[in-house]
């Protein structure tokens, strides 16, 4: 039985005698009797559906009470089986009420989609089906190259566009800032190193964190990054991008990449892409478009035109995981010239060999085009979201919770309690509570913390102009217009109550 911090839970350890057969095919883990893994399989599958119907009832987090977290950061590693219905137990006990909550309709932090059914199914199938999508000549290749051609087509990218399904954007834009090193520096800088070439790139100063690190971890230094000044729209200031470029050249400096944002993280800003893209050209640079959820735009009716210039970059990066509601995680990068991925990071091995015929053809695969060899089947769960609910329907949800954002940034402009810290330009609105002469950024804290401890609602904080912001991201899918009303009441409910101590 179950000791220490899990003691007194419904589960156990352990295999019950009772409940095992011993097995007699030692080298397989596989059960001697699939008909008990089958009835807890299709218990799961209803547990499933259950709680996806019901998210709304539920809490959006919880915090892990302290003896559930001493359980996770104590015990010896198992040597014995366990019976799976326990495990299940523990799961659903210790694991399953404590997640992120980023599937509640009113998880409204950061950018995190909520998830799809269809979705979730292609993964319990991807999984079943346990293919390496790193290489060879199998239908999963198939599939991810369809995905590809899918997002190229939705991005006005051409034919010859390649790429790759990865974790996210974050792993994406170093996809492309390293085809990018290759094209400036040559294909010699993969043998011998990037030495003094003097490789710089450039962003705006609202650019999200992963690119700086992408600088790091390509060895070029994050240092060679610029982050150019905002305009009043918080969109890189073109001007001084100019100035700084050839400022770099000027000093023996190779500028190199050059990153577009399209839906900055902080208010959703998007830069002058079309501008962006000429400059590029004019001064041989590599124009990159970091889309991390920005990039669904161009299925919305009414906003696709945001993301005009798009169509004429070198490289995008975004993530299905995102306005696109596929499961975590799957991110896509597109490179223009699929050629350039090739540059970057074939690889020729005997045992990896192409051949003309057999499981060993289907060149070039995914393994040249990337970093990655094992890879999963992250396609299918995209391949069946797309095929179940059509690119029309993904469109309206981006309108839908933009159309939450401008209805929240209204009412936020017409109370006289809530101040409005940014224009409400996609799905995000930063503002606070202001109806208070003490430390606003303090209370503004407390009330978020407040908000998620309580379960009600998720938002998050981030710093406008120097001033503590309540950020709300309308991303989910399940987000209706009634959970506004609520949220209000709330952060002034919370705003009022601490006036009073």
């Amino acid at each position: 039985m179950v000791q220490g911090p899990w003691a007194g839970l419904p589960f156990t350890l352990a295999a019950s005698p009772d409940k095992r057969q011993p097995m007699t095919q030692t080298n397989s883990l596989d059960p001697q009797d699939w008909t008990s893994l089958r009835a807890l399989g299709h218990r799961m599958i209803d547990d499933i559906f259950d709680n996806l119907a019901g998210l709304r009832e539920g809490p959006v987090w919880q915090e892990m009470p302290p003896a559930i977290r001493a359980g996770f950061a104590e015990g010896a590693l198992p040597a014995a089986p366990s019976d799976e219905a326990d495990i299940y137990a523990r799961f659903q006990q210790t694991i399953a009420p404590y997640v992120t909550g980023n599937r509640h309709p009113r998880f409204l932090g950061w950018v995190h989609g909520g998830g799809n059914a269809a979705g979730m199914l292609g993964e319990l199938l991807a999984a079943a089906y346990n293919a390496n999508l790193g290489g060879r000549d199998h239908a999963g290749i198939a599939v991810e190259r369809q995905v590809i051609h899918w997002s190229a087509q939705m991005l006005g990218l051409p034919a010859t566009t390649g790429g790759l399904l990865v974790t996210g954007t974050s792993i994406a834009n170093l996809i492309a800032l390293i085809c990018a090193r290759t094209k400036k520096l040559g294909p010699a800088s993969r043998i011998e190193g990037i030495g003094a070439g003097g490789f710089v790139g450039y962003a705006s100063a609202g650019v999200h964190r992963c690119v700086p690190g992408a600088f790091d971890m390509a060895g070029l230094g994050s240092g060679a990054l610029r982050r150019i000044a905002v305009d009043a729209a918080y969109r890189i200031d073109i001007t001084a991008l100019e100035a700084q470029i050839q400022a770099d050249r000027a000093a023996g400096l190779q500028p190199g990449f050059l990153v577009g944002t399209a839906g900055t993280v902080d208010v959703g800003a998007i830069d002058d892409l079309t501008a962006l893209a000429a400059l590029a050209r004019r001064e041989g640079i590599w124009f990159h478009v970091d889309a991390a959820f920005g990039a669904l735009l161009a299925l919305s009716p009414t906003r696709k035109s945001m993301l005009a210039g798009i169509e004429q970059a070198d490289s995008v990066a975004f993530d299905f995981h995102k306005w696109a509601q596929v499961p975590y995680d799957c991110g896509c990068i597109l490179v223009r010239d699929q050629n350039d991925q090739l540059a970057a990071f074939s690889q020729a091995t005997n045992y990896l060999a192409a051949a003309p015929r057999g499981l060993a053809g289907g060149q070039p695969w995914p393994c040249d085009l990337g970093p990655d060899l094992s890879r999963g089947f992250r396609a299918l769960k995209v391949w069946m979201t797309l095929m179940t609910h059509g690119s029309d329907k993904l469109g309206a949800v981006v309108d839908h919770t933009c159309a939450l954002a401008q209805n929240l940034a209204q009412r936020v402009q017409a109370s006289p309690k809530l101040e409005l810290l940014a224009p409400a330009m996609l799905n995000i609105v930063c503002f606070r509570y202001n109806d208070s002469a003490g430390r606003l950024d303090e209370l503004n804290a407390d009330i978020v913390a407040d908000l998620q401890e309580s379960g009600e609602f998720a938002p998050s904080t981030t710093i406008i102009n120097g001033q503590l912001a309540i950020r709300v991201a309308f991303v989910n899918h399940r987000t209706e217009m009634a959970d506004i009303d609520d949220l209000l009441a709330a952060i002034i409910g919370k705003g009022e109550k601490a006036r009073l101590f």
